[in-house]
């Protein structure tokens, strides 16, 4: 028969247990492969020879090849442009989504900047069939929460990131809302023309999320 010790002892193991196997169950593959991404974005933003305005092109640099591995661009270029991409040539979607990698990189890594030496957590994650939500806070040095959450798609055996939701704002939704009304009000090729000249913020819109 256990004594009252060994069986504290017991219950501490069991409770023990459980709160491994619950953390491991919510730490699937998704959170996994975007964590490695985001820890590597983050050591390169704490670089000390990467530190202050004059090294902001080679440190973004620097980010974008980790970007590339986790951003899913030609998926996050389709659903910001929306019902328009189905008339766009080959051409005409290989040079938007060159464009918008370059608009949606600047605009990640500019929030992810002002964060880059507090803690990020993982919350929670969600999975359905071939999409993920995963659900992140950063603790600034103020004391507040910054919510960041990532949307991905598998795609063989990796997940990749085709939407960043930051304070509640879909990035994608965010500019599809911007392009739709200058391609509306316009057209496309001046939609185009914007971007080259980099004429947007991610503040511009107040995007809903989707």
């Amino acid at each position: 028969m256990m004594t009252a010790h060994q069986l504290l002892l017991s219950v501490a193991s069991v409770a023990a247990t459980l709160i491994f196997v619950s953390h491991t169950a919510h730490a699937g593959a998704p959170t996994e492969e975007l964590r490695g991404h985001v820890d590597q974005v983050i050591k390169i933003l704490q670089r000390s020879d990467l530190q202050g305005d004059s090294k902001t092109t080679e440190r973004r640099m620097a980010v974008r090849k980790v970007a590339n591995d986790i951003f899913d661009f030609p998926e996050t270029a389709k659903r910001s442009l929306g019902r328009h991409w189905q008339a766009r040539t080959p051409a005409e979607r290989e040079e938007f989504t060159r464009l918008f990698a370059d608009l949606l990189e600047h605009a990640y890594i500019g929030r992810i900047e002002q964060y880059s030496g507090e803690n990020v957590n993982y919350i929670g994650e969600s999975v359905e069939g071939d999409q993920a939500t995963i659900r992140t806070k950063i603790l600034t040095k103020q004391g507040s929460q910054v919510p960041i959450d990532y949307r991905m798609l598998r795609q063989g055996d990796h997940w990749r990131v085709y939407d960043v939701i930051i304070e509640g704002v879909s990035l994608t939704a965010n500019y599809r809302t911007q392009f739709n009304k200058i391609i509306q009000t316009s057209s496309f090729e001046d939609l185009v023309a914007k971007l080259k000249a980099k004429e947007f913020s991610p503040e511009g819109a107040k995007g809903k999320q989707g």
